[in-house]
């Protein structure tokens, strides 16, 4: 089995690409590969809590996120760089992350066999 690493970098409804990652995601572990999540720069907006996208039009990707535990898919890691920008804490969040420093990203990425960027 492989490991697949999925960096998301940009905000939960900045677009279609957002959704096609997950797609892609819940895809890769249907197939029973091992998923891992990476949140960086913008990204880190995905989990946050208590958004609206239905004002706008726009499917909830934070519900999304929640049906990944259905998928086996526990590991998801936020830059703790990137919430701090943000003004974000853990607690903001809809799912429980793993805290990664800047430092320590390229590390985390050697642990997989498949890097995706998004």
């Amino acid at each position: 089995m492989k490991k697949y690493l999925f960096v998301l970098r940009k905000p939960a409804h900045s677009g279609a690409q957002v959704q096609e990652m997950l797609d892609i995601i819940l895809t890769t572990a249907a197939f029973d590969q091992q998923v891992g999540i990476l949140l960086i720069d913008d990204g880190v907006f995905q989990l946050k809590n208590g958004q609206q996208p239905n004002i706008a039009g726009m499917k909830d990707v934070a519900a999304i996120f929640k049906a990944l535990e259905i998928y086996d898919v526990h590991d998801v890691y936020a830059e703790v760089e990137s919430l701090l920008e943000r003004g974000l804490k853990p607690k903001d969040l809809c799912l429980p992350v793993r805290e990664f420093y800047r430092k320590d990203i390229a590390s985390l990425m050697k642990r997989y066999d498949v890097v995706f960027s998004g």
